[in-house]
């Protein structure tokens, strides 16, 4: 499923360090770090009518990033806020938005790998777009195992929420090439990690299953659907999967701010429709949905 360009979006505001300034002269110099390096960290968040959806479990995400990248001079939750407020008020945008927000080490003095360059400060980028779910969660999607493996601590640890997404591009290439949606990455040891783009749970016999957080992003989405299926009395478990398992999954779903909360149909060429039918999918996702006024920050108050 490719995306597409939304007309909305044609004369889009985008906040860029200090300010804001249309999407065809939103830029970062070529010494900025993200150019540099893929030196940045980032959170993708959606905007409902009721506000930014659990902004504060993002910011909170955003700055653990930037203090294990050693980031200084990041900018304050306030001012960040500010820039957000700024960037949806002047679109216009109040509901079927997705906030790319990205914090870069900032612009270096000359040219290199050592952050010691680095001596402006960070660069805050906040585009906000007219973008609805990306996956029709009717149809579901397919997917196929990829032979690129997900970073473990030992490498790259996926607990950093960074701006160097190498690792899932080639995955996705992989997919685009075979023809589905996204592609499944495995750890170093063979289990199941998450997708190139988003966590993924499976359900066997009513219990909901998911990956330990050791070489998947701990995603926002994976873990407030964890705490809503246990809020509701689900038997939920989160340990290594194999491929095995999932192949005979009665369901599975993947989950991320992108694509909320989508059905998978197929893994590998199998298909697990008409199974045991999407029922605890469904569930779920209502019980999500429920969420939106109650875990959303009021534009107006940031």
């Amino acid at each position: 499923m490719l995306q597409q360009f939304d007309p909305r979006n044609k004369e889009i505001q985008v906040w860029v360090g200090d300010g804001l300034i249309h999407r065809d002269s939103a830029k970062v110099s070529v010494f900025d770090s993200s150019v540099q390096g893929g030196d940045a960290v980032w959170e993708g968040m959606r905007v409902y009518k009721h506000g930014v959806y659990c902004l504060e479990r993002h910011l909170d995400r955003l700055e653990d990033s930037a203090l294990a990248m050693a980031f200084e001079g990041v900018p304050s939750r306030e001012f960040i806020g500010k820039a957000i407020r700024a960037t949806l008020e002047a679109n216009g945008m109040i509901d079927d938005t997705h906030i790319r927000l990205t914090l870069t080490r900032g612009e270096k003095v000359t040219s290199g790998m050592d952050p010691r360059l680095n001596q402006m400060g960070c660069t805050l980028i906040v585009l906000a777009e007219w973008k609805p779910p990306v996956y029709d969660n009717e149809k579901g999607i397919r997917i196929i195992t990829s032979a690129i493996r997900r970073n473990s601590p030992m490498h790259l640890d996926s607990k950093i929420h960074h701006n160097n997404l190498i690792n899932n591009i080639l995955a996705k290439i992989q997919a685009n090439q075979a023809g589905v949606d996204s592609a499944l990455m495995l750890d170093n040891q063979g289990f199941i990690a998450e997708m190139n783009g988003a966590n993924i749970f499976m359900v066997k016999n009513g219990k909901i299953l998911t990956p330990t957080a050791d070489a998947c992003l701990h995603g926002i989405t994976r873990g407030l659907v964890l705490e809503l299926a246990r809020a509701h009395d689900m038997v939920v478990e989160e340990r290594n999967i194999s491929l095995t398992e999932l192949y005979s999954a009665d369901e599975a779903f993947g989950t991320g701010s992108m694509g909320e909360l989508t059905p998978i149909t197929e893994v590998d060429g199998r298909s697990l429709v008409n199974r045991a039918g999407p029922k605890v999918t469904q569930q779920l996702v209502k019980i999500f949905e429920a969420t939106h006024q109650k875990l959303s920050t009021p534009v107006a108050n940031l």
